[in-house]
């Protein structure tokens, strides 16, 4: 994977044409910095397609899962950074809890999301896929370019 450009010079050198996400995320898997072309799922105390959707191609993408910002349960944990990693995932953002940081921390993916919760989600294959999320302050789109690093997480409409 190409290195990925820092998130403060993509603020700074493209201004109004990067939406820099409010600061309300937690790094938690190996890779520090993670970039791509995103893959959006919105779901809720359901982590069923967030499975689908790991098991999946990556390709080099991040997807971005809006999980209504619950601190009930973990919509990922180990299992599923394995098969991140597997697949050719670059990242994962979640709006939402994780699990298994002992685990995550081991594979060579992405990760940010709110905070740690031992709990597992249901599986009820509830969510949709390739929907416009918002949350931290915008909104973020099917085929949007999201960069991460240990200062944040900017999004552009294209490649930077």
């Amino acid at each position: 994977m190409a290195e990925s450009p820092a998130t403060t010079d993509l603020s700074d050198d493209h201004g109004d044409a990067v939406r820099v996400l409010d600061p309300i995320f937690a790094d938690f898997g190996k890779r520090e910095a993670f970039h791509g072309p995103v893959k959006t799922l919105k779901c809720f105390e359901d982590n069923a397609k967030v499975r689908e959707a790991v098991e999946g191609p990556g390709n080099g993408q991040v997807l971005v899962v809006d999980g209504g910002g619950s601190e009930r349960c973990a919509l990922f944990g180990g299992n599923l950074a394995e098969l991140a990693e597997k697949n050719g995932w670059a990242g994962v953002v979640v709006y939402g809890c994780i699990r298994d940081i002992g685990e995550i921390e081991t594979f060579d993916i992405g990760m940010k999301a709110l905070a740690l919760h031992p709990k597992k989600s249901v599986k009820a294959d509830g969510g949709k896929y390739d929907v416009p999320v918002t949350f931290a302050g915008h909104t973020i789109r099917p085929g949007d370019w999201l960069y991460a690093d240990r200062d944040g997480i900017v999004v552009s409409e294209k490649e930077l």
